[in-house]
Parts: C-alpha cells; sequence; structure tokens
C-alpha cells in the first residue's frame, strides 16, 4: 500500500518545540521507525508551513498517486477551507491527524475545517497518532 504523510505549518520543529505538548523526538526520526514498522509499504512523506503547498501535494497525488493520505494539517486544520476543498475534491481517503488531544486546548483548536472532509480523524496519542491513522487505512 502506498501512504503519504502530509504534515503542515510548525511541524518540522517537531523536537525542538514545545516539548511538553508534541515530544521530544523529530518527525524524521519517527517515519525511520514507521518505514522500518511498514516495510512492505511505500511511505513518503512531504512537509509544508505553506497553505497552497500542501494543497499542490493533495492535488499531485490524491488521484491514485497514492492509495491513502496521512494529514496534520497544523494549524491550518483551524483556518483552511481551501484544504478541506482540495480534500473534497481528490479521490483517495484522507485521515486527519493531530498528535496532541485539540479537544483539551484552546477552544479555537476545537474547530476543524477539514475534518467532514476526511474518512476520520485520530488525535491525542502523541506521534502513535500516525501509526494508528496508518493501521486504519491498511484495514
Amino acid at each position: 500500500m502506498k501512504i503519504l504523510i502530509i504534515n503542515g505549518p510548525n511541524l518540522n520543529l517537531l523536537g525542538r518545540r514545545e516539548e511538553s505538548i508534541y515530544g521530544s523526538k523529530s518527525f524524521e526520526n519517527y517515519f525511520a521507525e514507521l518505514q522500518e514498522k511498514y516495510c512492505n509499504d511505500e511511505l513518503t512523506y512531504y512537509q509544508s508551513n505553506n497553505e497552497g503547498d500542501i494543497i499542490d501535494k493533495l492535488h499531485e497525488e490524491g488521484f491514485g498517486k497514492v492509495d491513502a493520505i496521512v494529514l496534520n494539517a497544523g494549524a491550518y486544520t483551524h483556518t483552511s477551507i481551501a484544504i478541506s476543498d482540495a480534500i473534497r475534491a481528490i479521490k483517495v481517503p484522507v485521515i486527519e491527524v493531530h498528535i496532541s488531544n485539540v479537544n483539551a486546548r484552546e477552544e479555537y483548536r476545537r474547530i476543524s475545517y477539514i475534518a467532514a472532509s476526511c474518512i476520520g480523524t485520530i488525535a491525542g496519542f502523541g506521534l502513535d497518532s500516525y501509526r494508528l491513522a496508518i493501521e486504519a487505512v491498511k484495514k
């Protein structure tokens, strides 16, 4: 199975930012662990701090280049109707992922503009949220 993980703004700083919320491991190190665990699948990773680049990647991959997309849109989750529309436009399933439990944080983080466009949401399990999303799409 081909699965693309897309991370949005500031997730390139994992392991260095707000460790009490996001942990001390970089995503690159965690991604290597995922690749090892899912060695029979093709996992790819893309990160951008720019909304338009994320939309372009969804368009590029979302018509059959991959089987599924795991998306942590970061703060764009709470602001981007454009990303939501891009998810609705593509053909492959998208799972929304969050490292922290967004419902236990600031009120504005409880609003997701992309959730209704995704097949599901996994949040609050730290970096393991990505593994849970991969397991969900594999089933």
